[in-house]
Parts: C-alpha cells; sequence; structure tokens
C-alpha cells in the first residue's frame, strides 16, 4: 500500500478526486494544514463523490506532524523542479508520495529535505508549467501500483 500527501492543498475539488482515487486504489491520504478549504466544502464532497467514506484519510497541522505518523518510510517529492523522471523509479509498497500545494508547489523548506533521486518529475512539453494535482497523483499512483503488480486491485 501507497501513502499520498497532499501538503497544504488549495483546491477542493482536486482533494475531492484524490480522495475518489485513494478509495479506488486502496492508497492512504494525508492532508497537511493549512487547507484552502474545509473538510465539510461542497466541492470537495462533490468531487469526491459517495468516496468519501471508502478512503483512508488523515489530517496533520503541519508537516513535521505528518513525518511523525510515516515514520521512516521512503518518501518521493513529486515536483516540477524533480530531476528524476517518475517512470524510472523502482517503488516498493509502503512508498510515500508527497504533492505541494497546487499554484506555487514544494516550498524549499520541505523540498530541501528530499535528496536530489527522490525529487520526481512528469515529463511535460517544454512551453508546459505543471500538470493539474490529481491529475499528477493519479499517473504517479496508477505507476507506483503498476509496479507492484496491482496489488489488492481486480
Amino acid at each position: 500500500m501507497f501513502d499520498i500527501v497532499l501538503y497544504e492543498p488549495e483546491i477542493a475539488p482536486n482533494t475531492g478526486n484524490v480522495i475518489r482515487l485513494v478509495a479506488n486504489s486502496g492508497t492512504r491520504l494525508h492532508l497537511v494544514r493549512p487547507l484552502g478549504f474545509t473538510l465539510n466544502d461542497r466541492t470537495l464532497a462533490r468531487a469526491g463523490l459517495d468516496y468519501h467514506e471508502h478512503a483512508s484519510m488523515q489530517v496533520h497541522d503541519d508537516w513535521n506532524a505528518c513525518l511523525a505518523i510515516l515514520g521512516q518510510r521512503r518518501l518521493y517529492a513529486i515536483t516540477t523542479r524533480g530531476s528524476t523522471r517518475y517512470d524510472t523509479v523502482q517503488y516498493s509498497e509502503g512508498d510515500v508520495l508527497v504533492f505541494g500545494p497546487e499554484t506555487r508547489g514544494l516550498p524549499e523548506t520541505v523540498l530541501g529535505s528530499f535528496p536530489n533521486e527522490r525529487r520526481l518529475r512528469l515529463p511535460m512539453c517544454e512551453q508546459s508549467r505543471s500538470l493539474n494535482l490529481a491529475n499528477a497523483v493519479a499517473i504517479v499512483t496508477y505507476e507506483a501500483w503498476r509496479q507492484t503488480g496491482f496489488r489488492g486491485g481486480s
């Protein structure tokens, strides 16, 4: 099983879509405050449809509280400033995929704690800035899950 961390997510529908992804992929979601929305936001519920009850989700007051729960697991930062392509990594169950806020990405104080080989990027056309957060989460999550044989899926 993998864990997905959304560090200070800003847009409720993106997080709702990730909640749906988590429910359907058997992963766990961690949200790191502050959030750009409330957890009872209608757009969050609409995007997550009725999957909230099937999703494993935990909210953390800050990055350090999240790290304390995750322990010594292998963490990957997914960032446009990454030096390693996401599909060249050999993922293992228990890995943690960390994504930053939609408008600014992971701050240097967080990103700086990841070694270069754990800063992953998704290929894009040169003129592109970034992908939608929920889409990026889906791409990386399914690659990691694929590599582990879609364990738990049907």
